[in-house]
């Protein structure tokens, strides 16, 4: 594969409803989209939000929930169901990965054969959790929505701290949607060059032309939701791609990734033949016998470029031997410059 090609996270987070059978069927989705990893969300809802929490606009709308005990809980997955989706997708060829809002629940979903840990942007400056989720040893994705600088520094320092030393941080913009004007993907670079790690993108914006834009600015991570139908109830849906869209959108994130190449201006494989028929060289505009001078009123420069390139002067030199008209005029056909 193409070292500049992203890992791509298919996120399916909650979009399978809490229900087995759908999430199944979404491992399945992701794999046929080519998606190195779909992801999950593993968490117990009396233990990540306290009964007063409300929930967020967009759930609210979507859902009709009003705090996130009642949202939540209607999403969950227990650790014998994500033991039937690591089988699963070992079966599909994609890999297993879910992000833990539960600390209880890491150190299982590891032994089920997930080798990297998600942080979610809610959980960023959760530095308790931080430090205990490094211990694995394992590389981190770290998603910074709602942070700023400052925090994400902070953050980092404490993985660092307990022993993480493969982290990449995802920008990110904690809106469902996001819209364009809110995304600000320089900040993606700006945390590449200020704490010196890979960078990526998780994208909550509408199609993908974000995720598109944010590999071409070097992003080596793109995690993206996917549902199998926007029309389904659940908070997260409408921000989703459906199958065949992610499918594209892989497929074209990949070909961004490979059309960056690796910097270096050089003719591509192929074009120097191209330039062959697309340059120009000098040419005989008639009939030229040997021994005759040449001079703007007898050479032009045509296509193609098989003679004498442009830089290369033939005026007031005399032909060694006749060429006919149209045709090209090499450094072998040049005799001896005239005397002024």
């Amino acid at each position: 594969m193409n070292s500049n090609c992203p890992l791509v996270i298919a996120e399916a987070g909650v979009n399978h409803n809490g229900d087995l059978a759908l999430a199944k069927e979404m491992v399945h989705v992701a794999a046929d989209a080519q998606a190195d990893y779909i992801k999950f969300q593993a968490f117990r809802a009396e233990t990540l939000a306290a009964q007063s929490a409300p929930t967020a606009d967009y759930q609210q709308k979507n859902t009709g929930a009003r705090d996130q005990q009642t949202l939540l809980g209607a999403l969950e997955l227990d650790l014998e169901e994500f033991a039937v989706l690591a089988e699963e997708c070992a079966r599909a060829n994609v890999g297993f990965l879910v992000t833990p809002f539960d600390t209880d629940m890491a150190a299982p979903l590891v032994a089920m054969g997930m080798d990297r840990i998600k942080i979610s942007s809610g959980d960023m400056t959760n530095l308790p959790m931080l430090e205990e989720f490094a211990r694995f040893g394992l590389p981190m994705i770290v998603s910074t929505g709602m942070a700023t600088e400052q925090e994400v520094g902070q953050s980092l320092a404490v993985l660092r701290r307990a022993g993480a030393d493969d982290v990449t941080l995802l920008h990110c913009t904690s809106l469902y949607p996001a819209p364009a004007g809110a995304i600000n993907l320089r900040a993606m670079e700006t945390m590449r060059r200020n704490f010196g790690t890979p960078v990526g993108y998780s994208d909550h914006s509408v199609g993908d032309h974000v995720s598109i834009a944010a590999v071409a600015l070097g992003a080596t991570v793109i995690e993206k939701h996917f549902t199998l139908d926007r029309n389904m109830p659940g908070p997260d849906h409408a921000a989703s791609l459906e199958p065949a869209e992610l499918r594209a959108m892989i497929k074209r994130l990949r070909e961004t990734a490979e059309a960056l190449g690796d910097g270096v201006k050089r003719p591509a494989a192929g074009e120097a033949e191209v330039a062959r028929l697309v340059r120009r060289s000098w040419h005989a505009r008639c009939d030229l016998e040997a021994g005759a001078l040449l001079t703007r009123d007898n050479v032009v420069l045509k296509r193609p470029g098989d003679g004498l390139p442009p830089h290369r002067s033939p005026f007031d030199h005399r032909l060694k031997t006749a060429v006919s008209a149209d045709t090209p005029i090499h450094e072998s056909d040049l005799g001896s410059v005239a005397s002024s």
